[in-house]
């Protein structure tokens, strides 16, 4: 019993530091594990005397890994709340801010942020009944790991094509809007989408320095401007009025639950695909989800986007007793602390029967962490002086560019601000500046 109530202790202190980390733009989980990888010794040395009561040490590094582990779980349920109130994203929620911000300009950020936690949460239930049918189809006897990888070049070509060809907005021709305007309309989501590729390919080049020694990588600044810093321009030169939050407990009608649970069900097989494949960020499960989902309203997009970036987090757990391999950050910090038995029959290595607790009960303790937290923000943003909000977080998201990704990040900063006011003056979606990604990741399957 003394072994699961330690494992409990580190899950919630997990949980407590994946609040930090969520509600601070910039901050990613990743710095967390790099900087407990490194103090690993140290924390060993610390927690020396559990070996007084039989506890071994490779039991400690397991704690250790169960601290991070509920860290990632619990940061993709925070994160959500900067996305909403500030319009300042984590690289992995970048597609989330345009609905949830703009529900926050409607005085419905609560809302925003109740959906994002839905969205995490049932992401939580909904992994956990997949890990047996996963296991079978990842693994032994289907092995549909190996396939999925041949086929992922035409799967994220026909994704790109798709979007652009989906876009509807219509650009103004000769001062009216007419018959070419749906085909301008396409011609500059090309254009943004070929643009940000372009940047994507050059920036994925650079070797960025931290001033602090603790790098982040350079998708970091990259999508804050694209996303972030040219969302709060934006807002600032527009100088919208916020109104008074309504704080109100979501009541679900039965369209609305099942239209949530398909939510669910596509950000989550979403996530898993990011778990498995390799070279792939949850933004761009996102962009995979978004358009199996198909047209959906802001809310059922935000609790797809949030069910995509858990699932991932959950997924990349169990990823690493099924193909032995650490698709974030956090996994590899977790492959270096201790063994991983492979998953190769039907009983769960012990290992993983640890942090599947531990997922449980981050998510279920996140959740409530989250709506606590939502309602916190929502009751006192209606007394902030908006304008001022938005030019100290820009601040704030160039000083984490600057600790993270040095002089380099900052100039990256810059052109991705530029790129990303680009959609907003021609009245295009901004999801096409996700080709920042996509078109790396085409050119890296299309050349292995």
């Amino acid at each position: 019993m003394l072994d699961l109530l330690l494992v409990l202790i580190f899950c919630f202190f997990g949980v407590l530091t994946g609040i930090l980390t969520g509600l601070i733009p910039g901050f990613h989980v990743n710095n967390i594990a790099l900087i407990l990888l490194s103090f690993s010794p140290v924390l060993i040395s610390t927690f020396g005397f559990l070996i007084e009561f039989g506890f071994s040490s490779n039991f400690i590094l397991l704690l250790i890994s169960i601290y991070i582990i509920c860290t990632s779980i619990s940061h993709t349920f925070l994160d959500c709340i900067p996305s909403t109130f500030l319009g300042a994203p984590d690289p992995d929620t970048a597609l989330s801010v345009l609905p949830a911000h703009s529900l926050f300009v409607e005085g419905k950020g609560y809302e925003a942020v109740a959906f994002s936690a839905m969205g995490s949460f049932g992401a939580i239930v909904f992994c956990f009944c997949l890990l047996i049918p996963v296991r079978f189809v990842i693994g032994d006897p289907v092995f549909f790991y190996g396939t999925l990888k041949e086929i992922m070049f035409f799967v994220l070509l026909a994704i790109a094509i798709l979007m652009i060809g989906t876009e509807k907005g219509k650009i103004e021709f000769n001062g009216r809007k007419g018959r070419y305007s749906s085909f301008l309309g396409m011609f500059f989501a090309l254009f943004v989408f070929i643009l940000s590729g372009v940047f994507g390919v050059i920036i994925f080049e650079l070797v960025v320095d931290s001033p602090i020694g603790t790098s982040s990588p350079v998708l970091f600044p990259a999508l804050a401007g694209l996303f972030g810093t040219s969302t709060l321009i934006h807002s600032f030169m527009t100088k919208p009025f916020i109104p008074d939050q309504h704080i109100e407990e979501i009541a679900l009608d039965k369209k609305t639950k099942k239209s949530s649970i398909l939510s669910v069900v596509t950000g989550s097989l979403g996530g898993i695909l990011v778990s498995i494949i390799p070279g792939i960020t949850s933004a761009t499960g996102t962009v995979l989800a978004l358009n199996a989902r198909g047209e959906s309203s802001k809310r059922q997009t935000i609790v797809t986007l949030s069910a995509v970036n858990t699932a991932c987090a959950f997924f990349v757990v169990v990823m690493m007793f099924v193909i032995l391999r650490a698709r974030s950050g956090a996994a590899l910090a977790v492959m270096d602390l201790i063994s991983i038995d492979e998953w190769s029959g039907l009983f769960i290595p012990v290992n993983l029967f640890y942090f599947l607790i531990a997922l449980v009960f981050a998510g279920s303790a996140s959740y409530l962490f989250t709506l606590f937290f939502g309602k916190i923000f929502a009751k006192k943003f209606a007394n902030v002086n908006y304008s001022m909000l938005v030019k100290l977080t820009i601040l704030f998201v160039v000083i984490m560019v600057f600790l993270f990704t040095g002089f380099v990040g900052l100039f990256v900063l810059l052109v991705a601000t530029l790129i990303g006011l680009l959609p907003v003056l021609w009245g295009v979606r901004r999801s096409h500046c996700m080709g920042v990604l996509l078109m790396p990741i085409l050119l890296y399957f299309l050349m292995t």
